[in-house]
């Protein structure tokens, strides 16, 4: 039987099972396409990065003897569009039967059933054998229950998957280290060079500048520094291993403006577009820390073990559990426009400048800078989520839907009413101070709510929270701080006010 079988841009699994063997009866295809690169605008790295990667799984797959059908952006043959893409080659090779990849994305699902359902013969979804979680996992496991508490899924997980467990116990006698990941760097501890791939990308950045694509961010040589193989990718997380374990879980929540990435592994890219599954990066990790244990301190390793099979699978289960309608969520009733320095890192607010020219410069920014910088001000000025997910979804190489939707929509702007976050994610100046050196060279005093040089977020936190009183009042874990909203001189709180909404008004001139 003449099958044909898909690979989409972010599925670029070697060791599937579908590889295992070869037949001159199936013919694998890929496609790069308008339709991916402009249902938002992308950061240039991310097509780019996106590309290279596929080009290169291509030539994999045609190494290990399979036929493989790879219509580049420019391609004559190229329509553009999936489904046209698809029923081109079902005619060119006279295809009986159609298989893919589940997708990992609603919009992309939705397309190949409705494909699947209109075609005259066999077709099939098979698992993409990547993550540890089926889609519907996670809402199985919640089902009958009130909140999707991700702590409760990330026991679970340690105890399915036998991850730092000691019997039914687990190892170190804590499930969570996460009072022990937020130390502050101030360059007292040294961050050996990083590890940055210098991926030719001359080739792929003229064909996206041949297609006119419309993208955003810098690129300021014609590499690619994120791992595009399984090979690079599989030396990052050697190197991250061998130098960055170590002090991964105290910095994880750190900023500097000297570093980009501190002791960030930069794996997400390659996991993402599956190049390394979740297995392998634990499953090295613990083999190192077993030989290594000695040097490396359990919070470390938990810290990062957490980030993969507890928020990683967990955003993923909640991704499926609450599409479609999770996409337009907007709880907080937030309509205000995004500022335009998201695009220019134009501000004198120096955590936002350093967070957004960052992302410009590497698509990139860790957790924190997204959740506690970029997010919280786009929290605070009540900025439309819709507005917050494209973005996000545009500048970072590792941004997919089914990761950025539930971490944007949820649990950076609450839009969701707390269905992934038990509050909001938001913070006057002195959290951004505590955490990072932001503050110090800042043009914005942040020990000041009001006047000129006062810090934004001071008078924006205050702000939001009198707004928001109708939907967070009640919030067990917002009550401390509505004490003290309470307890403020109402006229400080009128010119408090009165001072966010200048902010958001003009926000393009802070």
């Amino acid at each position: 039987m003449k099958t044909l079988r898909l690979i989409l841009g972010d599925q670029l699994n070697i060791k599937h099972s579908w590889f295992k063997s070869t037949t001159k009866d199936v013919t694998y295809c890929m496609f790069e396409m308008r339709q991916e690169t402009d249902y938002v605008k992308h950061h240039i790295q991310k097509v780019i990065g996106f590309f290279a990667a596929m080009r290169e799984f291509s030539k994999t797959v045609a190494s290990e003897g399979h036929h493989i059908e790879y219509f580049r952006i420019n391609d004559t043959q190229n329509t553009q569009d999936l489904t046209k893409n698809l029923k081109l080659l079902i005619e060119r090779h006279d295809i009986e039967c159609f298989e893919y990849i589940q997708p990992d994305e609603y919009r992309l699902d939705l397309q190949l059933k409705t494909l699947c359902k209109a075609l005259q013969f066999e077709s099939k979804a098979v698992s993409a054998e990547h993550f540890y979680t089926k889609r519907q996992d996670l809402a199985q496991f919640f089902k009958g229950k009130k909140q999707y508490l991700m702590e409760n899924f990330y026991r679970d997980m340690r105890k399915k998957h036998d991850i730092l467990m000691i019997s039914d116990q687990p190892e170190g006698g804590q499930w969570n280290y996460d009072k022990s990941n937020r130390n502050t760097w101030k360059g007292d501890v040294d961050i050996p060079t990083y590890k940055l791939f210098k991926n030719d990308v001359s080739e792929v950045q003229t064909d996206i500048e041949t297609a006119q694509i419309k993208t955003f961010g810098r690129l300021e040589t014609k590499t690619f520094s994120y791992p595009i193989t399984r090979p690079q990718a599989l030396k990052q997380l050697k190197y991250f291993c061998e130098t960055l374990l170590v002090h991964f879980g105290d910095y994880q929540d750190a900023m500097h403006t000297d570093e980009t990435y501190l002791f960030h592994s930069r794996l997400s890219f390659a996991m993402n577009l599956k190049l390394l599954s979740p297995r392998d990066v634990v499953t090295t990790v613990m083999n190192y820390y077993r030989k290594h244990g000695d040097a490396i301190h359990i919070s470390q390793v938990e810290g990062f073990i957490r980030q993969v099979i507890g928020w990683r699978e967990y955003m993923r289960g909640m991704y499926w559990a609450l599409m479609p309608d999770y996409k337009s969520r907007n709880e907080l009733e937030n309509h205000n426009s995004l500022a335009d320095f998201f695009w220019t890192g134009d501000t004198k607010m120096n955590c936002l400048k350093h967070a957004i020219t960052n992302s410009l410069d590497n698509g990139y920014a860790h957790h924190i800078q997204r959740l506690m910088i970029t997010g919280n001000y786009a929290l605070l000025t009540q900025t439309n989520p819709d507005d917050v997910d494209a973005w996000y979804l545009g500048i970072y190489v590792d941004a997919i839907e089914w990761v950025q939707l539930p971490n944007t929509r949820g649990m950076s702007q609450f839009a969701d009413g707390g269905q992934i976050a038990t509050k909001p994610y938001v913070s006057s100046g002195s959290y951004i101070n505590k955490m990072s050196n932001y503050c110090k060279s800042c043009h914005y005093n942040k020990n000041k709510k009001i006047g000129d040089d006062a810090c934004p977020f001071n008078s924006l936190y205050w702000n939001f929270l009198d707004d928001k009183r109708d939907q967070l009042g009640d919030n067990f874990r917002m009550g401390m701080m509505y004490n003290i909203l309470d307890k403020m001189n109402p006229q400080d709180l009128q010119q408090i006010k009165e001072k966010a909404q200048h902010i958001i008004t003009h926000q393009n001139s802070y």
